[in-house]
């Protein structure tokens, strides 16, 4: 995590069914055995799969008051929809990630797009989309540190399914770090 900067608010949006609130568990689940104080927040409609779904996720150094992301300074977008609904947050400084396998590049600043989707279908699997995009935003945005990811889906997942993800969260780092 970077130490210089104290709090991460964290938006994670898309369609129910695309891993976005296990994501947000990850996140918050590693900033915690990193010592951080974290909350984590759960949107969704009535059709969980396929209906737009969205998770919030604060990590912070100190403790936290108000409970729901309030000055994002990420955000996960999946799908066309939430992009659009979150984009105007770049204007305010919060990077917006999104899957190019699904969406055209749109013009503007602190927009960042990535495969995720066609790399995780690449890698055998598209259900580990979610997990790339969480080791891309987590490495460029500093939010947590790599191997604190990795713990979490150690403990998470077993065999196979293990194995799989861990190397889609290496996939999303090596994203940033080329």
């Amino acid at each position: 995590m970077d130490e210089t900067k104290g709090r991460y608010e964290v938006i994670l949006a898309g369609s129910g069914g695309q891993g976005l609130v296990v994501s947000g568990i990850m996140l918050a689940e590693a900033a915690i055995l990193e010592g951080k104080n974290v909350v984590q927040t759960v949107s969704y409609g009535i059709a969980t799969r396929g209906g737009f779904s969205m998770a919030g996720v604060i990590i912070d150094r100190d403790e936290i008051i108000f409970q729901e992301v309030q000055n994002a300074d990420a955000v996960l977008a999946l799908t066309e929809e939430a992009l659009e609904k979150f984009r105007g947050l770049t204007a305010q400084g919060a990077a917006i990630f999104y899957d190019t396998t699904l969406m055209k590049s749109p013009p503007g600043e602190n927009l960042h797009g990535f495969p995720f989707t066609d790399m995780a279908s690449r890698m055998g699997h598209v259900g580990m989309t979610n997990i790339i995009a969480l080791g891309c935003m987590a490495k460029m945005k500093g939010m947590v540190r790599k191997e604190s990811l990795a713990e979490v889906v150690r403990k998470r997942f077993s065999g196979d399914v293990r194995a799989m993800n861990l190397r889609a969260l290496q996939a999303g780092v090596d994203l940033v770090t080329g």
